[in-house]
């Protein structure tokens, strides 16, 4: 992977999260900076999830296991970005909108 595509690929998850924010009751609005820096810490806890779980529990995995590690991973990032604060319920439906959202404009490659 190339640097180049990494950067588009946090920059796109950058602005799903800051769209989450605005249409999701219970996920904050996030500014672009801090709306970066909760897809490179949702993206860096999915990696250690899947590093010590196996690809099976990944937050890129597809199922109900994959669906509520999302909804996890996105609860447990608020306590790492400043200014982002998820609900349980708020989490739960920005994993279901993202996992939407990315079924249209994926962020990672297949």
């Amino acid at each position: 992977m190339d640097w180049v595509g990494a950067v588009v690929r946090f920059i796109v998850s950058a602005l799903v999260l800051m769209l989450v924010g605005f249409i999701i009751p219970g996920f904050r609005q996030l500014s672009f900076l801090h709306a970066l820096l909760a897809a490179v810490v949702i993206a860096a806890i999915g990696w250690v999830i899947e590093a010590t779980l196996g690809k099976g529990v990944s937050p890129y995995s597809r199922g109900i296991v994959g669906f509520l590690v999302s909804a996890v991973v996105i609860w447990a990032a608020q306590f790492i970005v400043p200014g982002m604060q998820v609900s349980i319920l708020g989490a739960l439906l920005a994993a279901f909108v993202i996992g939407i959202i990315d079924l249209f404009v994926p962020t990672a490659v297949r």
